[in-house]
């Protein structure tokens, strides 16, 4: 489950300026029309190319809900991606985002000092080069484990040591996530 990677590309969609389209129909045009062919759209839907060309002339009105889930999922990835640029690139310049999670966090840190995880919920603002950062992996295809380290080293420097104002020498562990938000 890459919970990072999906957080993320929720917190795009609240910039769409326009729904994604409705119908079955509707959706397999657009995703034709990005991918440039009917043959693309049905490989990467995992399905024949005759079904894509019935669904365009809207022969096929319902699909079975495991292709309407694919078919939703393409169509989220591709929709509007100069308004997903835009957003991502204000934010990874000038506001940051918001980091809003329940998780484990862990803590190695000086002697006499507890170090037993525990669950916390954390609302914070990263600054833009941690947005800048995590964008670039996700974009670069990182895995949910190096998404979640760049997280955890985030929420470490600004939430947990204030910015190199107290505890220089913790590391923070972030595991066990329940669920993670973001915002920009």
């Amino acid at each position: 489950m890459s919970e990072i990677s999906d957080s993320l590309s929720r917190a795009d969609e609240q910039h769409f300026t326009r729904p994604i389209p409705k119908s079955a129909g509707a959706q397999m045009r657009f995703l034709v029309k990005q991918l440039k062919s009917t043959r693309a759209a049905a490989t990467t839907l995992g399905i024949s190319q005759r079904t894509v060309e019935r669904y365009i002339k809207n022969q096929i009105k319902q699909p079975k809900p495991d292709l309407a889930a694919r078919l939703e999922t393409e169509v989220r990835r591709r929709w509007q991606p100069l308004v997903r640029k835009r957003a991502r690139a204000k934010a990874a310049k000038t506001t940051g985002l918001v980091i809003e999670t329940r998780a484990r966090f862990g803590f190695t840190a000086a002697p006499g000092t507890t170090d037993d995880g525990r669950m916390r919920r954390i609302t914070q603002h990263l600054p833009p080069e941690y947005a800048a950062r995590l964008f670039a992996a996700q974009e670069a295809g990182a895995a949910e484990p190096q998404l979640q380290q760049i997280a955890a080293e985030a929420l470490q420097e600004i939430y947990f040591k204030d910015n190199g104002a107290r505890a220089t020498s913790l590391l923070v562990e972030f595991t066990d996530i329940d669920y993670v938000d973001f915002a920009f």
